[in-house]
């Protein structure tokens, strides 16, 4: 079955051509799309384009539908091009005309619009659930392990000292910078496209904010043009924001990955979360971490590939926009996976005590030392000078009895404050 089908058929090259992966895609779309159409079937019932009769058939068939599609068993077979098609047959198959009303006023330009902001408000939602167990940890974390010292690096050289406490918790608070990215998605997907159509809205006398309302949409996407000009631009939204936390989980496993090296030798994990050599028998290689990693590395090239895919389209629709849903919705699980190992993973790292206790780290504590001179009288430029003399010379005698009271510092980590910034920024 296809929608606009005029009495011929498409080449069936070109049909495989044009459907693409959509018939699996859309599985996963599905349930927003019956969402939309019980709505749709409401309004068109409000402005007396359904009886009453006529809409209670449609929403049973719809609520079964839906239950097919919880349990599983809900398939687009071949000869449908897509998840518009198979719901549109199966309610005309189960109510006759009514079924064959439900796409008055609509076209599948705003009915894919409305599924995939509707699928973007939902998978958002997932997505900080998850983000908020990891950043729930790395707080645990940081408050476990805030005593034990660990060396700070610029220009991967050694610099000051830090902890463990500060590690994770740097983490934690970078996360926030991802979540309010997400919550500004969350804003841009709850805006209601249903109603304008193939793009340039229709002659029936809709109620566009009746199907906000009853889709639980914030706000009504207003210009029928714009709402369509939301294609392309809400999946680039999205990207950015899930390259942007796939930007810190690399980081971190970039860390992990150096800091398990026995060269550095500052954290490691039970032998069961680590893989084997096939030839060196002393082997633990960080495999979770390295593909972690990449996988992070990948999404961060979302946004450039959506926009290499839209940036020269003109308002109104094209056929392109369908190519974005195969890399933002894998991409999106991918996320949500990454994340969850990371939780999974991370409550059993272990950090080596008394790291900086090796005198090869004695010149983290240049600055203690140069510090304590000058509140002892000397002037910093001075006391800098000093303390390069000595460690030149090799008479340097650092001082380790390092105080640190600032907020954000290893001595002050403000954890409490860090997590009621997450909460002051999850209500966005």
């Amino acid at each position: 079955m296809k929608l606009w089908d005029k009495g011929y058929s498409a080449a069936q090259w070109v049909e495989k051509f044009t459907v693409g992966n959509d018939r699996i895609l859309d599985l996963k779309l599905a349930k927003y799309d019956v969402q939309a159409s019980k709505a749709h079937a409401q309004m068109l019932q409000k402005i007396d384009v359904l009886s009453q009769e006529e809409l209670d058939k449609l929403i049973t068939t719809l609520d079964e539908i839906q239950q097919s599609i919880e349990a599983g068993s809900f398939v687009i077979e071949e000869g449908f091009e897509d998840m518009h098609s198979k719901i549109e047959y199966l309610l005309t198959e189960n109510t006759g005309d009514a079924g064959k009303k439900i796409h008055t006023a609509r076209s599948r330009n705003d009915q894919v619009l409305v599924a995939l902001h509707l699928y973007v408000k939902e998978e958002i939602k997932q997505i900080k659930t998850v983000m908020y167990r990891l950043f729930d940890t790395l707080l645990q974390l940081a408050e476990k392990h805030k005593t034990v010292l660990l060396p700070g690096y610029t220009h991967l050289q050694m610099a000051m000292p830090s902890s463990f406490g500060m590690w994770f918790s740097s983490y934690a608070e970078s996360m926030i910078d991802d979540l309010i990215l997400l919550e500004t998605v969350a804003q841009v997907a709850d805006q209601n496209p249903l109603g304008s159509a193939a793009g340039y809205g229709t002659s029936f006398p809709v109620d566009r904010s009746y199907t906000t309302e009853l889709m639980g949409f914030k706000i009504l996407k207003y210009n029928a043009v714009a709402a369509q000009m939301s294609r392309g631009k809400l999946e680039k939204t999205l990207a950015f924001a899930l390259a942007s936390v796939s930007g810190t989980l690399s980081k971190m496993a970039s860390d992990i990955i150096l800091y398990m090296s026995p060269n550095f030798g500052f954290l490691s994990f039970p032998r069961e979360f680590t893989t084997g050599s096939s030839i060196m028998p002393h082997k633990q290689n960080p495999d979770v971490f390295e593909l972690l990693r990449g996988r992070s590395n990948k999404i961060q090239s979302l946004p450039a590939e959506i926009i290499l895919m839209t940036n020269n389209l003109t308002s109104g629709y094209h056929r392109d926009f369908q190519l974005l849903k195969e890399s933002l919705m894998r991409s999106v699980e991918e996320v949500k996976e990454n994340l969850t190992v990371l939780c999974d993973i991370l409550p059993e790292a272990q950090p080596t005590p008394d790291i900086l206790e090796q005198k090869m780290y004695d010149p983290l504590f240049s600055v203690e030392t140069a510090n304590q001179l000058v509140l002892n009288g000397m002037p910093f430029r001075d006391a800098y000078k000093k303390v390069g003399k000595e460690l030149t010379d090799g008479s340097f005698s650092p001082q380790k009895n390092i105080q640190y009271t600032h907020e954000g510092s290893i001595g002050n980590l403000c954890l409490e404050e860090i997590r009621e910034k997450w909460k002051m920024y999850e209500k966005c």
